[in-house]
């Protein structure tokens, strides 16, 4: 799919050049982060920038088209975390380089993302030495 410029542009600013999942730091990635649709075109979302969300490619991966997930915990089915209408800091929060589910929307979310693969410790270790982690 192919995304006016200025959309992209709008939705990068939103974000700060962070993903809107697991808050990693486009700069210093070595991928473009991708214009992730948080609904899903196949259920219905729109490609407008309400629906759209900064994603790096593995949170855009492990997300697919799932909105929903089992949260560890309780073995619920819940709504995945969704940066239009969530708040960051209500469902996670960090420990040590760890990204922490506090709620049962944090918990799944942690999980199906993959938020503290070895990949994403290491480069939240890197952001550390350049000031940029916590964000």
């Amino acid at each position: 799919m192919s995304t006016r410029p200025e959309i992209r542009e709008a939705v990068q600013s939103r974000a700060a050049q962070r993903c809107e999942y697991c808050r990693m730091c486009q700069a210093l990635q070595g991928a473009t982060f991708h214009l992730e649709h948080i609904v899903p075109n196949a259920q219905g979302g729109s490609s407008e920038p309400e629906n759209l969300a900064l994603a790096c490619p593995s949170c855009n991966l492990h997300k697919a088209d799932r909105t929903e997930a089992v949260d560890p915990e309780t073995g619920t089915q819940v709504p995945l975390f969704n940066p239009r209408l969530h708040t960051w800091a209500d469902h996670f929060s960090w420990r040590d380089y760890h990204a922490v589910g506090l709620t049962a929307i944090g918990r799944a979310t942690v999980v199906i993302l993959q938020f503290n693969s070895p990949r994403h410790l290491l480069i939240r270790e890197a952001e550390e030495n350049f000031g940029l982690f916590p964000p």
